[in-house]
């Protein structure tokens, strides 16, 4: 059993670090330009699409460096081209627009690349277990936890260590005064949506390796991101991290005792805090 509830906290670990990875780019952009991005899922399976046509050239570890950037150019384009038409207007447009470019972004990767899932090549040194005692913990696993760590750490380095870091937690708290003061707010904009999308196209390479490719990929996990959201508390990329990982366990665990309340169980938990504490756990009062 102690086997089992292992499995279960290690699966929900690894679960809860994508929905981390999502809800931290979400939150960036929702933050910074009050857009409510429905359209990251679909962001996240462009990303995956990219590394898997790149591969048989560039291989796994060049498709993993380079199809999140590529993806990141592509969400630069967007937000120039469309998301920046809806600042300033009421959230429902962006949510709107968003929504629309999620069902274009999953019929366009159905039209290139097919309907059927498709594998996702990942080195198989990475596939091995570490142990036949820990014979569920593999080394893309341990890989993928510890690469995720990296790029939030050096995220959160970004965001407190550089004067764009700087600027942009500025820009959340009062983007009109930070406009007065002189910053590009048009770029600013541009660049964190940037951010948000690279760590969607990231999150998009790693999950196709662990549950394979299709066209609906990011539908999974675009849910509970903005639940993780929720919990932490909005404007908080720690209190989101913590909400992400905390959603992942719990469903994780969950299968193990309540197999048919694992999805449910995180909608509870968001009910919860929201009763207890409305802004989160580490979020700050006023800002939903």
């Amino acid at each position: 059993m102690s086997q089992l509830i292992l499995l279960a906290v290690v699966n929900g670990l690894i679960v809860g670090a994508f929905y981390a990875l999502m809800a931290i780019g979400l939150s960036l952009i929702m933050s910074l330009s009050d857009v409510i991005n429905f359209a990251h899922g679909g962001f996240l399976a462009v990303g995956a699409y990219l590394a898997y046509s790149m591969t048989p050239y560039v291989g796994f570890w060049g498709g993993l460096l380079i199809a999140p950037v590529l993806t990141a150019g592509l969400g630069l384009l967007v937000e120039k081209v469309l998301i920046s038409r809806v600042y300033g207007r009421d959230p429902l447009y962006s949510l709107l627009l968003t929504f629309g470019l999620a069902f274009i972004f999953e019929d366009v990767t159905r039209y290139i690349w097919g309907a059927q899932g498709l594998p996702y090549q990942v080195p198989g040194w990475l596939m091995s277990p570490l142990s036949l005692s820990l014979f569920f913990l593999t080394g893309y696993r341990v890989f993928m936890m510890a690469l995720i760590m990296v790029v939030v750490g050096a995220l959160f380095w970004l965001m407190t260590r550089t004067r764009l870091g700087l600027r942009i937690r500025a820009g959340t708290l009062d983007l009109e005064t930070v406009s007065i003061l002189g910053v590009n707010v048009r770029v600013l904009r541009n660049l964190n949506f940037g951010i948000g999308i690279y760590l969607a196209g990231l999150a998009g390479v790693l999950a196709a390796g662990q549950l394979g490719l299709q066209p609906t990929i990011g539908d999974s996990l675009i849910m509970p991101s903005f639940i993780a959201i929720i919990i932490g508390g909005l404007g908080s990329l720690t209190g989101t991290l913590l909400g992400g990982l905390m959603i992942g366990v719990a469903s994780g665990l969950a299968t193990v005792f309540v197999p048919s309340a694992s999805e449910a169980v995180m909608y509870v938990m968001m009910a919860v805090v929201l009763l207890v504490r409305p802004q989160g756990l580490l979020g700050e009062e006023g800002r939903f």
